[in-house]
């Protein structure tokens, strides 16, 4: 290079070294201040923020100056039409840079390789803040991928080329769209991941057929009609989690979890849960387990005349459907036959990105907002969703929405996703303390429910555990500490993917794959290390399972309920059709 490049080449490289340390000194003060916010149960306000070691910090802050000489260096060598290996690459599933715009105009290769030289800065000093509470560090480096996604120049106007591309072709047509589109949006105080036109339950997504038999304030209980002459003399009851609506088991034929059970061979009844509102604004965890799952049991019983049915429960719903079973056990029960859970939490020693989120000052806050009666509106719980997948399920749907003017497409499972549900305040705030906070259930006797001590240990039907390996809601390593709190035979799965497509992974389409292995290694890593790949979805490996449970065969029972649980309304019901 010649002196005036050697020196335009500093001089930007200053620049955005500056840049970066700008982003890390604003962001860091911003955390310091919501600490300092923070007021625990006592009143005392949270402990500051420690800054990164000196040396730590001086290591990083060289590493990305002669990062940024190297981009800046690169690009004065780029010859017309040579687009070069690029110094930073975007992390692997990251599409905001995928479009050749990026890559074809050195100007904008340039600003989205100095963002993401600077957003792994900022992500590595989040690492190295010397913080010996865990969660409290979890939170700082959660909170710092928040600030870098959102700074992210795919998300304005000026520094992104498909906004500009897009502008140009439509003759800013694509402007005017995208401002109706955000309009729209505000008007329904969320941002539109899918044609929400496009599904309706109950038209094209819950269409397997049955009946609800029975309904109290809290569920409906829907029985599935039969798909085959002959069924499993045991029925199989499932507990979807209460934070959803049940269907994401039942979207479309093609990919129910549900409808394919019932196709082989196999009576299943369901609980749907009540959206609540005010009325219901009271409702405990104890109401959960004695309305829910513990009332659903009676009733099967009742109408299939088997006195242990097969229970499946998803995500929360398996943490409430095994309480339910603590409880039942510790009345001197055998309630079930067999256990399915599925990426569901018992020991929330290790509770994921949203574990980060709940400390004693947040959980006080709610408990005396809402801990005696209220609700948590769904709305705000499916933002904390949205949050801990920010580009996938936030800024991507910014920049198509409002800055291409794109109208997303329709999907159902996003469908599914922006259906919210609201929650009734005491059983949020229980379940926050004793679960994520003090992480008690684990431990027997401790938790009284329904004026009962329970103790997982008790429950020994043979239990199957499907966790997903890129689970960020219920880490695979959590659900894998389930197997030392159970009393029976367990088996455990692990699914690829994540936690919704990790689980409802169709048979159909035999996708993806799933690790098995024989061995109850106490360490989740041995267990792993041990297991072999199996390719396709793993419900035809559960299925397998659950038919050694499910007794003889008899005749398919082709009447819904019977005469005291006599069929109230078609599936999928009154509860699940009601909104947020």
């Amino acid at each position: 290079m010649s002196e005036s490049d050697d020196k335009q080449a500093t001089a930007a490289m200053q620049g955005m070294l500056q840049f970066g340390q700008a982003m890390a000194q604003n962001f860091f003060q911003s955390i310091v201040r919501q600490h300092a916010a923070i007021q625990d149960s006592s009143g005392a306000a949270a402990p500051s923020l420690p800054l990164p070691e000196t040396e730590a910090f001086t290591r990083l802050q060289q590493q990305l100056a002669e990062r940024h000489m190297t981009l800046w260096t690169s690009m004065l060598q780029r010859k017309p039409g040579d687009q070069g290996e690029p110094v930073a690459k975007p992390e692997p599933g990251d599409r905001r840079f995928s479009s050749p715009e990026w890559a074809e105009s050195p100007v904008f290769d340039y600003v989205r390789q100095s963002y993401l030289l600077n957003a792994d800065f900022l992500k590595q000093v989040s690492d190295v803040l010397p913080m010996a509470d865990g969660r409290a560090k979890s939170r700082v480096q959660f909170l710092t991928r928040q600030y870098v996604d959102a700074l992210a120049p795919s998300n304005f106007a000026a520094t992104n080329p498909e906004f500009i591309k897009a502008a140009l072709e439509t003759k800013g047509e694509s402007i005017t769209r995208g401002v109706k589109n955000l309009i729209a949006d505000l008007e329904k105080g969320r941002i539109s991941m899918t044609d929400d036109a496009a599904f309706e339950v109950g038209r094209n997504l819950a269409l397997t057929p049955g009946a609800v038999i029975y309904e109290n304030e809290l569920i409906q209980l829907i029985q599935y009609a039969p798909l085959t002459d002959k069924v499993a003399q045991t029925p199989l009851l499932i507990i979807p989690p209460s934070i959803n609506k049940f269907y994401i088991m039942d979207l479309q034929p093609e990919n129910s979890l549900v409808r394919f059970v019932v196709e082989q061979g196999f009576t299943v009844f369901l609980v749907s849960w009540k959206n609540v509102k005010a009325e219901e604004a009271t409702f405990t965890w104890d109401d959960y387990l004695e309305k829910g799952p513990l009332t659903a049991l009676d009733v099967v019983r009742a109408v299939t005349k088997v006195k242990k049915p097969n229970v499946l429960g998803f995500c929360v719903g398996g943490t409430i459907l095994s309480s339910a079973l603590g409880v039942a056990r510790a009345r001197g029960e055998d309630p079930v036959e067999s256990l399915t859970l599925m990426t569901t939490l018992l020991d929330f020693a290790d509770s994921g990105e949203l574990g980060c989120l709940v400390d004693e000052a947040s959980v006080t806050a709610r408990e005396a907002a809402i801990g005696k009666g209220g609700l948590l509106p769904g709305q705000e719980l499916a933002n904390v969703f949205s949050a801990l997948r920010a580009n996938d399920l936030v800024w991507q749907y910014v920049v198509g929405n409002y800055l291409k003017g794109n109208k997303p497409q329709a999907f159902d499972l996003l469908y599914w996703n922006s259906d919210s549900t609201n929650l009734p305040g005491p059983f949020l705030t229980w379940y926050l303390r004793n679960m994520y906070l003090e992480n008690n259930l684990r431990v027997p006797g401790k938790l009284k429910m329904l004026g009962a001590k329970v103790d997982l240990g008790k429950i020994d039907a043979p239990a199957y555990l499907l966790a997903a390996r890129e689970d960020h809601i219920v880490p695979w390593k959590g659900a894998y500490l389930s197997r030392g709190l159970l009393g029976g035979e367990t088996t455990f799965v692990l699914g690829a993917s994540g936690h919704i497509a990790g689980a409802i992974n169709p048979a159909s389409k035999n996708r993806r794959s799933f690790w098995v292995n024989a061995s109850d290694a106490a360490d989740p890593d041995e267990w792993l290390d041990g297991a072999s790949e199996q390719k396709g979805s793993w419900w035809l490996h559960w299925i397998e399972w659950l038919k050694l449970r499910g007794g003889k065969q008899v005749a398919a029972r082709g009447r819904m309920g019977n005469a005291k649980y006599a069929p109230i309304e078609p599936a999928p019901g009154r509860y699940v059709k009601e909104r947020a």
